[in-house]
């Protein structure tokens, strides 16, 4: 598996303009089309979990390490793909998830994170000490966020010799993307990346050849209602931090929502690893909502994700903000797609059934054409299953193709 990251890296880096998507989501629907369209492709595929999703505690998706590889590899069965295509990862394996301890227990929590991660076949591993936990201050500097990471890494190397390790973080903050006077996203500049590989291969010492990606911000982003789109003529040079470590490449997240074009111009500005989330369970819901202006109970699901997501605001408070009605708009239609914690909720999970049983009969194509794009629609027809279940795995493989934008090799 590492293998198969390790060549794109070199042939990116060579200046082949490749990349490898990286799908990091739980929703099964959004999984069983993304593996179904990696196996049309002859593709690898990268299936990511983070340390908030998934954890020795269960996350907040009630699974283990091991309970997720067993829940995407049924999946991969059901969409043919064969399992060596899908090579896991781990998003943000650190203390995160418990912040709010001490240092000292926080970092124990972790320990024991990254060791289930690894045990239980996760390759890919970011690492991500960067946020202070309690007494601490919100971000740490990148000595001591690599001293963590180091020690990580040492647990991680111990349950398996052949991994690669993704560094560095750039996220959005809660609430939106980072924008500057001039409305845009600054790019992470080429002396900040430079440091942070450099505390990093001095904290990890004979286990640095392990590190593989290094995450920066290359001018991407999008906040609860807008996309900051890639300046598609200006390099920030960040390769140029790269110049004394040939074996590893860039890694975007929130890439969601550009233009196609976007992901190979990245490929060439060294990103050999391209995240994407929530644009696909947007899709997801996107899909779902479309079908529920065609039943005769118009609305009747949108209408019952509103009592839901009223009834625990705690997943969509602090992330939105505005009067009512921006607020009601934010949780249907936001691009921060927080709805999508909210469709394992049992009365959510009626709802779509409800909404899928609603089609016993074919829609017309009249009827599509007012509700789904040409594209999806003709990605429907080379799809199986009912007509529904189609129309939403064709929206959601709509979202992640651009990805997949070179051929199979």
């Amino acid at each position: 598996m590492v293998e198969v990251l390790r060549d794109i890296i070199r042939r990116n880096r060579a200046g082949a303009a490749v990349a490898i998507p990286s799908v990091c989501s739980a929703h099964p629907d959004v999984l069983r089309a993304s593996l179904a369209l990696a196996a049309q492709l002859d593709r690898h595929i990268v299936i990511e979990a983070t340390s908030n999703q998934v954890n020795q505690d269960g996350g907040y998706t009630g699974m283990t390490p091991v309970d997720f590889i067993q829940f995407v590899n049924a999946l991969a069965d059901e969409a043919k793909i064969d399992r060596a295509q899908v090579i896991f990862g781990g998003d943000h394996l650190g203390p995160q998830a418990w912040r709010s301890m001490d240092a000292a227990q926080a970092l124990a929590k972790a320990d024991r994170l990254v060791h289930d991660y690894v045990a239980a076949g996760f390759h890919k591993i970011h690492l991500d000490c960067s946020e202070g936990c309690a007494g601490e201050t919100a971000q740490l500097g990148d000595d001591v966020t690599a001293a963590r990471s180091a020690r990580l890494a040492q647990i991680c190397s111990e349950v398996h010799p052949d991994l690669l390790f993704v560094i560095g973080t750039e996220v959005p903050p809660p609430g939106g993307a980072r924008v500057d006077e001039d409305g845009d996203i600054p790019a992470t500049t080429p002396m900040d990346a430079r440091a942070t590989l450099a505390a990093h291969d001095a904290a990890f010492g004979p286990l640095a050849p392990m590190i593989g990606g290094l995450v920066v911000q290359p001018g991407v982003e999008f906040s609860p209602t807008a996309v900051h789109a890639l300046p598609m003529g200006r390099d920030p040079g960040l390769l140029n931090a790269l110049s004394e470590h040939p074996d590893i490449c860039l890694e975007a997240h929130s890439t969601d929502y550009q233009q196609d074009a976007v992901y190979p111009r990245l490929a060439q500005l060294g990103f050999a690893f391209q995240k994407v989330g929530p644009a696909l369970t947007f899709a997801y819901r996107q899909a779902l909502y479309a079908l529920d202006q065609l039943r005769e109970d118009k609305g009747a699901l949108q209408a019952e994700m509103e009592a839901v997501m009223l009834e625990d605001p705690s997943k969509w408070q602090g992330h939105y903000s505005g009067d009512p009605d921006a607020l009601r708009e934010q949780r249907h239609f936001g691009l921060a797609d927080r709805i999508r914690y909210y469709w394992p909720a049992p009365k959510a999970q009626a709802a779509v059934q409800s909404l899928k049983s609603a089609f016993d009969r074919p829609l017309s194509d009249t009827q599509l054409r007012q509700a789904f794009a040409p594209a999806v629609l003709a990605r429907a027809e080379g799809l199986d299953g009912p007509q529904s279940q189609r129309l939403i795995d064709a929206e959601i493989q709509t979202a992640l193709a651009p990805y997949f934008f070179e051929e199979a090799t």
